[in-house]
């Protein structure tokens, strides 16, 4: 989610909201739509290949942000935001508690075309954003901004959890079988097949307390995805009051990360 340093300088953002991108930026978002919108087939969920439908993303360029919310606005009421490279957890929380989604201006090198630990804008855009349009995720979004608002340090790391295991790295089980929906999953090569097809890594259906519980690595494959029976399970935790269940928490039943595959 949130790094504390990064070699990479956001785009800035002019007063008709454009940021201006190399011709060799541009070459690695066609590279990268290319690749990726060919490995997704079969392996993303239908509310996010009908969500990049609606976006109708340039295939040749870096898509400028306004142009996302454009479509975002029209369907669920939010909207993509500019940021650095970089952004505090107050940031975060604020701009998704106001239906804001950060997008830092940059796009990784060539070098790091396979992996990347800071989210570029391929990785929000690609990632998130068409399930943006899908009201129940669009709702979580931002309920959790809200609660990120209102959480102490101890609670927020809780909710860095919550997120990991749904929103970037989640899993949901559909009529057409398992399927990918998290942003760290689609926006990625490798992670997209080894989710769904390695037998290395762990599927447990999603429970709450031990998303919350469980601790994660950001620069592995993944060892455990948590699985959703359907978008409905993820709507009904804006219903509850998540930092009430931290509070009840025994720090001593956290889970240890799992080794990684």
């Amino acid at each position: 989610m949130l790094y504390k340093q990064t070699s990479y300088i956001a785009k800035p953002v002019d007063t008709t909201g454009h940021a201006f991108y190399t011709e060799e930026e541009n070459s690695t978002w066609q590279e990268l739509f290319s690749r990726q919108t060919t490995i997704i087939q079969g392996r993303a969920c239908e509310e996010y290949l009908q969500g990049l439908d609606s976006l109708q993303l340039p295939s040749d360029r870096i898509p400028q942000c306004f142009e996302i919310s454009e479509v975002l606005q029209a369907t669920t009421g939010w909207t993509l935001e500019p940021v650095p490279a970089l952004i505090s957890f107050d940031q975060f929380f604020y701009l998704l508690a106001h239906r804001k989604f950060p997008a830092a201006t940059f796009i990784r090198r060539k070098e790091d075309m396979n992996y990347i630990q800071e989210p570029d804008i391929f990785h929000e855009i690609f990632g998130h954003c068409p399930l943006l349009t899908n009201p129940a995720y669009a709702e979580f979004t931002h309920t959790y901004g809200q609660l990120g608002l209102k959480a102490t340090p101890e609670e927020r790391v809780m909710l860095a959890r919550l997120f990991w295991f749904t929103i970037e790295f989640g899993l949901i089980q559909t009529m057409h079988g398992l399927r990918a929906y998290g942003g760290g999953i689609l926006s990625s090569i490798n992670e997209t097949a080894y989710c769904l097809e390695s037998d290395l890594p762990e599927r447990r259906p999603f429970n709450t307390m031990d998303a919350l519980s469980t601790s994660y690595r950001i620069d592995v494959m993944q060892p455990i995805y948590f699985v959703l029976k359907n978008f409905d399970e993820l709507y009904e935790l804006t219903h509850i009051d998540l930092l009430s269940l931290i509070q009840q928490m025994n720090p001593f039943n956290e889970f240890k990360p799992k080794h990684p595959c």
